[in-house]
């Protein structure tokens, strides 16, 4: 039996004829009848009388009409409750990053989240591993890349991910802020950030030839920060973080040659989940805005 004929058997028996009941359903009156007719030699037995005036319901039509209208009452709701559960904004989210943009960039934005939506759960991700959104390791992604992603990923262009040599404010103050290559090999470095970071970072300090005033080592990014902010020494971080505190100061202009770009991911299979898809909204008009302000101070600066 097809639990689809039961439509046909109700607009039939609500229209009087197949030919209001295929207006009714939008289909032509020879498939109503065909779907009748079908649905009766599944049952065994005739759930109408065809006269001249139309179709009328038999005995056992008539006692079966009350049980196809719970079977319809009972899809209606089924769907409802299922567009119910598409609309809500509730659930786990899960982003991956680099740790300096969870701390600078995301924790601040969370809180505001947060606040309007309540029921969605963040669960924020800083290993240095890269997460799998095809898998299911993340459901959303804020990224620096220069490769090709996987087929499948969805993104939002961000900025391009430069970084530069900072120093703090009170580490200036101190020793001076260094503008060239001379000047930067009497000063302390921190070094570190861990993974694919560490290893171009360092190779730059090597190919400068100050891997050597490297004076304290941090397992991450955030720890670079850290160090920097502490007054400690000098370490390499991300622009789009370090322009926009106060206390920080460029001691170079970054580099341009490696094609690195900010990039908010999601996976095509989770991108319209109303939970994923409001949280990449609205951290994509956040983080939007964030860079555009800093171009515009950017800008100004240099006028």
């Amino acid at each position: 039996m097809d639990w689809d004929d039961l439509r046909y058997f109700l607009a039939v028996a609500r229209e009087g004829s197949t030919l209001r009941a295929g207006r009714a359903l939008r289909t032509s009156q020879t498939t109503v009848a065909r779907r009748i007719a079908a649905l009766e030699q599944a049952l065994g037995f005739p759930l109408f009388e065809k006269r001249q005036a139309g179709y009328a319901l038999t005995p056992a039509g008539e006692e079966l009409l009350a049980k196809a209208g719970a079977v319809e009452q009972a899809i209606d709701d089924f769907a409802g409750a299922a567009s119910g559960q598409a609309r809500a904004v509730r659930g786990t989210v899960k982003i991956t990053t680099e740790e300096i943009y969870a701390i600078t960039l995301l924790t601040p934005l969370l809180t505001e989240l947060h606040q309007r939506f309540p029921d969605i759960v963040i669960e924020l991700d800083t290993s240095q591993k890269v997460r799998d959104l095809g898998a299911g390791e993340a459901d959303v992604s804020l990224r620096s890349t220069a490769m090709a992603q996987p087929a499948g990923l969805v993104g939002r262009r961000l900025c391009i991910d430069d970084w530069a040599l900072y120093c703090s404010r009170a580490y200036g103050e101190r020793h001076g802020v260094p503008t060239t290559i001379e000047e930067l090999r009497s000063h302390s470095f921190i070094g570190g950030g861990g993974g694919n970071l560490w290893i171009h970072y360092q190779a730059w300090l090597q190919a400068l030839g100050l891997e050597q005033q490297v004076a304290m080592h941090h397992a991450t990014s955030g720890g670079l920060l850290s160090g920097v902010r502490a007054g400690f020494g000098i370490a390499v971080l991300p622009c789009v973080v370090a322009d926009a505190d106060p206390d920080l100061i460029r001691c170079m202009a970054p580099r341009h040659d490696h094609e690195r770009v900010l990039w908010l991911f999601t996976h095509e299979r989770v991108r319209h989940t109303p939970r994923v898809r409001t949280v990449i909204d609205f951290l994509y008009e956040r983080l939007s805005r964030h860079v555009q302000q800093l171009e515009a101070t950017r800008t100004a600066a240099a006028a």
